[in-house]
């Protein structure tokens, strides 16, 4: 699975960025997806999951209650929206596709079997 991810860029603080994330050729119905993101220096972290039928989300405690994280399977895509943007959310985003039945571990990056090249974004003060 080939996932691309896009819609990155420069916001001011307080402001609101939707990424998207999609995959040619391959349905993302079967797929848990989740986003990560990675700053500069800093190791890969979880942002934000949902499980492949849409019934339950997972969020990291620095975006919840700011980013959400739904899908659509008709579009094939998996978005994440992000309001009241923050200097510290500024990194590379990347989206994370899990083949697995269960997914048991949606803050771990082992649990993704297939990854997005990244989109950056960047929240200026």
């Amino acid at each position: 699975v080939q996932l691309q991810a896009f819609g990155g860029g420069l916001v001011q603080l307080g402001g609101s960025l939707r990424l998207s994330c999609g995959a040619s050729g391959r349905s993302l119905s079967g797929y848990g997806m989740a986003w990560f993101r990675q700053a500069p220096g800093k190791e890969r972290e979880f942002v934000a999951h949902i499980t492949r039928n849409s019934g339950r989300t997972v969020y990291s405690d620095s975006v919840k209650d700011r980013f959400t994280v739904p899908r659509s399977n008709v579009k094939n895509t998996v978005y994440l929206q992000m309001n009241n943007l923050k200097p510290e959310d500024t990194a590379v985003y990347y989206c994370a596709a899990d083949r697995a039945v269960l997914t048991t571990s949606p803050r771990s990056t082992h649990q993704y079997h297939y990854w997005g090249q990244g989109t950056e974004v960047t929240v200026s003060s």
